[in-house]
């Protein structure tokens, strides 16, 4: 009902607009020019040029002739369309207005994806390098996800579970050895549960027990897969965190 009643006024506006305007071409009399004299006038005025913009919607593809007609038929309250009717016609209206931002939406993310892909695979190719390199060196573990971690320092305490909220101190960095995040930096931990965050950090942090300290180096389909996160983690990226595990939060 709120899209039937907003698209009645702004029909509405723009039929009296038209209508003036065709009974002064009639008398072929140049029109004044329109003088704000109040805030109403202003916001009249603004409301015109807002409707105008909004009727030039192809999709609208209005008959100005019939919008007056309807409009004299509902002042007059003998509407030819039902309410049912109307709705339906609206709702159809605002459907192809989604499809076609959908449609939009779609050229924009393959364009996207165009662009991107060859940094997708030069990253993929640096990541694999690395990874492979770091496998073989002292200390580093590799699970049966591809996850690589290493143990700085040991705990003594109990291990997690997915489904537990945990407390670390952490920091994260990309390959070139940039710093994304840190909660030292920050002064204080975070806690989340444990299966709400990348895969990396779900596997990873049910190894530690409280009281450990962890290196991680995560795969980009284990962290933030092949469209990386916004400008802070590049598309396709290895990941590599030390972690902290202060405490399961009960």
């Amino acid at each position: 009902m709120k899209v039937i009643k907003l698209l009645a006024l702004i029909l509405m506006i723009y039929s009296v607009a038209f209508a003036q305007n065709k009974k002064q071409s009639a008398k072929k009399e140049t029109p004044a020019p329109v003088v704000l004299k109040t805030a109403g006038d202003s916001i009249s005025y603004a409301i015109g040029q807002n409707v105008f913009a909004s009727l030039k919607d192809p999709l609208i593809q209005l008959n100005l002739d019939v919008l007056i007609a309807s409009l004299k038929d509902a002042a007059n309250g003998k509407p030819i369309l039902t309410e049912e009717k109307t709705m339906q016609c609206l709702t159809a209206l605002n459907q192809k207005m989604q499809e076609r931002q959908a449609a939009v939406q779609k050229v924009s993310e393959e364009k996207k994806q165009t662009e991107i892909a060859p940094v997708i695979e030069k990253n993929k190719k640096e990541g694999e390098v690395f990874l492979e390199e770091n496998k073989k060196k002292e200390g580093v573990l590799t699970t049966a996800s591809g996850l690589q971690y290493k143990i700085l320092s040991k705990g003594n305490g109990a291990s997690p579970i997915a489904t537990d909220q945990v407390k670390v101190h952490y920091k994260g960095t990309l390959l070139d050895g940039k710093l994304f995040d840190s909660s030292y930096d920050r002064n204080e931990p975070a806690t989340f549960p444990l299966n709400q965050v990348i895969k990396g950090w779900t596997e990873g942090l049910q190894l530690m027990q409280v009281g450990d300290k962890f290196q991680f180096f995560i795969p980009y389909n284990l962290a933030y897969g092949e469209m990386g996160r916004g400008e802070t983690i590049p598309p396709a990226t290895v990941l590599t965190f030390e972690v902290e595990l202060l405490d399961i939060v009960k």
